[in-house]
């Protein structure tokens, strides 16, 4: 039998949808499920936005557009970001991508190799790991406490950063955790990394919309000190709720660009015409959605957080962004992985496991607040009673 090369027994996976392809599996088979397990809004995208996407077509947008993206479009997500967060970015430093992933795989083999080092947020975003284990470099855990409100701590981050470091990734807004870390915090981080010039930064920036009580979003991008060596990770799919639309842009350094452009060249040649033109009314249209959109989770984050509190065994920090709350599981005496088993399989409660993004995830789970408020409560109120019903192995 023909198998692939070594790299690729390297890959890793996003339990995420194989958990939604099982809660599917069991909906159809008659079973009442509630899913607080993908990370996906719950609302439609905002209808100006699919119109634009819809005109685009009638218009004529059928065909191959630049390798980056269609300019009126990279000249928006400039504007965006200048307006957001004072920096002034060119257009032709930005790359419109089919979907956030992409901006991964591209940093993490265009930087990393055997003998390199790749810091990466655990518990964090599972592709991470995967993608730098493809390479053959060496992954290296940046610890994420909860203890410290599932931020990273700067002085400990720079701690783990040696000579064969090649690159640092940081999630803030973060998944699994929907922990922000505080500007005072990013402004060490950065004064350190002046020491580590040898190191590049890979931001994932694509919850910086979604912040809570006041919460400011700070980006690695207002810091000229990072310029030359960042890339920015952002996107239109949880903001605007367009996950299945597969729209996503990326900052590079100058110097990097070309060869980012080349990647595109040789995989995927363009994100689809419409697809763009509907990336660029959601930046340039009303942004009443949003705010509708942000209103709901953050009353939804208060109902899951005091809920989730409320349960026996169970206790959870109040995430500060994103729509995901990570809870303790670890006084119930259940693992993490077998208990988000059985609750699916028994209870009907997607959720993920904590190990699923990381050796530091267990004794936690994931729950996406991105269902209604009264799916949330009704999956609470079963939680309770599969908790008092149910023995740990």
């Amino acid at each position: 039998m023909i198998q692939p090369v070594t790299a690729f027994t390297r890959l890793g996976d996003e339990n995420a949808f194989a958990v939604l392809a099982r809660a599917t599996e069991l909906a159809a088979q008659g079973q009442s499920i509630i899913n607080l397990g993908i990370g996906q809004p719950d609302f439609p995208t905002p209808e100006h936005i699919v119109e634009a996407a819809v005109k685009a077509l009638r218009d004529g947008a059928h065909g191959y557009t630049g390798a980056t993206g269609v300019k009126l479009l990279r000249e928006a997500v400039a504007a965006e970001l200048e307006a957001r967060h004072q920096a002034t970015v060119s257009p032709d430093r930005i790359m419109i991508v089919p979907g956030g992933k992409v901006t991964m795989y591209m940093a993490i083999t265009m930087l990393a190799e055997p003998g390199a080092e790749v810091l990466y947020p655990d518990p964090g975003f599972p592709i991470y790991r995967s993608l730098i284990e493809f390479t053959g470099a060496t992954p290296v855990p940046v610890p994420i406490r909860e203890e410290n409100d599932f931020a990273f701590s700067a002085d400990e981050t720079l701690s783990l950063i040696t000579d064969r470091t090649r690159l640092l990734i940081v999630n803030s807004p973060a998944n699994p955790t929907g922990g922000v870390t505080q500007k005072e915090e990013i402004d060490k981080l950065v004064n350190g990394l002046e020491k580590h010039p040898h190191v590049a930064i890979l931001s994932d920036e694509i919850y910086s919309r979604m912040t809570y009580d006041g919460l400011e979003h700070t980006s690695l991008l207002s810091y000229p000190l990072l310029r030359d060596r960042l890339v920015l990770l952002n996107g239109w799919s949880k903001t605007w709720a367009m996950t299945g639309w597969r729209m996503g842009y990326a900052v590079w350094p100058q110097h990097l660009m070309d060869t980012a452009r080349k990647i595109a060249v040789n995989c995927w040649s363009c994100v689809n015409a419409p697809a763009q033109y509907a990336g660029l009314a959601a930046l340039t249209g009303p942004q009443d959605a949003v705010d509708t959109m942000m209103t709901a989770f953050d009353e939804r984050r208060k109902i899951t957080v005091d809920g989730l509190n409320a349960l026996p065994g169970v206790s959870c920090k109040m995430p500060k962004g994103a729509f995901y709350a990570f809870p303790n599981i670890t006084e119930t005496g259940w693992k993490s992985k077998a208990l988000a088993t059985e609750l699916l399989e028994n209870a009907g409660i997607a959720t993920i496991g904590g190990p699923d993004f990381g050796v530091r995830g267990e004794g936690y789970l994931r729950i996406s607040y991105a269902n209604s408020a009264q799916e949330i409560q009704s999956a609470l109120n079963r939680f309770n009673t599969f908790l008092k019903e149910m023995t740990p192995p």
